[in-house]
């Protein structure tokens, strides 16, 4: 969501900033429909004043002995309640028509985001680790999995169709070990408050974040109007909708653990075998609120805190700056971490961390009041993954994986697998 008085005031630029993500010029549509919109609120104001004014010199008229013109003014009363019903339905066809091309536009880029078409334009911003190597052939996760017993498709398929999966003993236990051991850090070490919220949630909710209008068949809806969150961003967002926060309070950083649903409508065909791409799937989200000024020095921090979990399990990564292709509906800059899979032999997304400016907050109406201050502004919001637990659990499996077969367990996450060291093992 945008701010209408900048569009007012930097129409070209407004324009070319949304050229740089593929859309063609909106500003002056936009601009029509505002004044449109204004002109009849004002005309709706002024119709109001004149009703109420009318109003009044009715009973004076009639105090007067005055009929004739007592009965002129009711008249003018009653047409003035009609037109004043037909420009309020004026004004709302076209404060929606003007709110819906509002909602249907992506975020503008910051200025160093690098142009681009897709992933490929994507620029590597560092390097951590060396990508895992062995002396045997590496295999992928669905393999290891499915030889030792623990991954199941065929049952997840027969329990809920293609894209779902059931896992059992260390495989099941290693998964619930990662999701401990992300939120433990980002609690503990990393200033984040442990947040358990809904997974099922309303139009606004989604709405504010931005996932609607423009991405509903992504999302999977229930019969009673609810949807299946894709994220914890949603909820964790949409904790401050409406609200006013003390800027002294800022930066205010929640991470929650959560089941994730998505209808991967746009994957036809990609990812097909194993867990990279499922319809339900855990994450550990943070989410960060921040003063305006504070927004970019957050994003590299969380950042970090997301490589810090690849980092504590040992394993080769790569982060990446997405180019305008690439980014998210509600992205301003993203980092996208990208981890070493050796059955692959290749690194694959496992986090993506976003500064969203105030484009989800003034969908949700969040904003904060400085100390001492009576006006206002909309807060900045951020979000990234730390970490997508499932593609965390490929990663462990591919990099810890031995030649027989079996699973190492990473050091770092020994404490939360109740002595199991090797999965597969005796």
């Amino acid at each position: 969501m945008f701010d209408l008085r900048f569009i007012r005031e930097n129409p070209d630029a407004f324009d070319q900033a949304l050229a740089r993500r593929g859309v063609d010029a909106i500003a002056q549509e936009i601009l029509t429909l505002d004044s449109d919109h204004r002109a009849k609120s004002t005309e709706a104001q002024e119709a109001q004043a004149r009703r109420n004014e009318a109003s009044k010199l009715i009973g004076k008229a009639k105090s007067e002995g005055n009929e004739e013109e007592a009965q002129a003014l009711m008249t003018e009363v009653a047409g003035l309640k009609d037109k004043l019903a037909n420009l309020a339905d004026e004004e709302r066809a076209l404060g929606g028509k003007l709110n819906g091309i509002l909602m249907s536009l992506p975020n503008m880029v910051y200025d160093d985001v690098p142009q681009g078409a897709d992933e490929d334009d994507n620029v590597e911003v560092r390097t951590w680790g060396a990508p895992k190597t062995f002396d045997f052939d590496a295999k992928e996760h669905f393999e290891l999995g499915e030889a030792l017993g623990l991954m199941d498709f065929e049952r997840g398929a027969k329990l809920s169709g293609s894209r779902f999966v059931v896992l059992s003993k260390g495989l099941a236990r290693l998964e619930r070990a990662l999701g401990q051991f992300m939120l433990d850090l980002h609690t503990s070490e990393h200033g984040y408050t442990e947040v358990l919220t809904p997974a099922l949630v309303r139009d606004n909710a989604l709405y504010g974040t931005g996932q609607l209008p423009k991405f509903a068949e992504d999302l999977f809806k229930t019969t009673e109007d609810h949807w299946l969150i894709p994220t914890a961003e949603v909820t964790l967002t949409n904790l401050h909708a409406n609200e006013i926060l003390d800027e002294a309070d800022l930066p205010i950083r929640y991470t929650a653990h959560s089941q994730c649903f998505r209808s991967e409508a746009g994957a036809a065909g990609r990812d097909t075998r194993g867990m990279i791409r499922q319809h339900q799937f855990e994450k550990v989200e943070m989410v960060c609120f921040t003063a305006p000024e504070q927004s970019d020095d957050e994003l590299e921090r969380m950042v970090g805190c997301a490589e810090e979990v690849l980092k504590r399990l040992g394993i080769a990564f790569r982060t990446v700056k997405l180019c305008t292709g690439d980014i998210g509906f509600g992205a301003r800059r993203t980092y996208d971490i990208e981890v070493w899979l050796p059955g692959q032999a290749r690194f694959r997304e496992i986090s993506s961390c976003s500064v969203c400016g105030d484009f989800q907050a003034r969908r949700m109406k969040a904003r904060c009041r400085p100390k001492g201050e009576k006006q206002t502004k909309f807060v900045h919001t951020l979000n990234g993954s730390g970490l997508a637990v499932g593609r965390t659990l490929i990663a462990v499996i591919e990099n810890y994986q031995q030649e027989d077969g079996t699973i190492r367990v990473p050091d770092a996450l020994k404490p939360y697998m109740g002595g199991i060291e090797v999965i597969g093992g005796k």
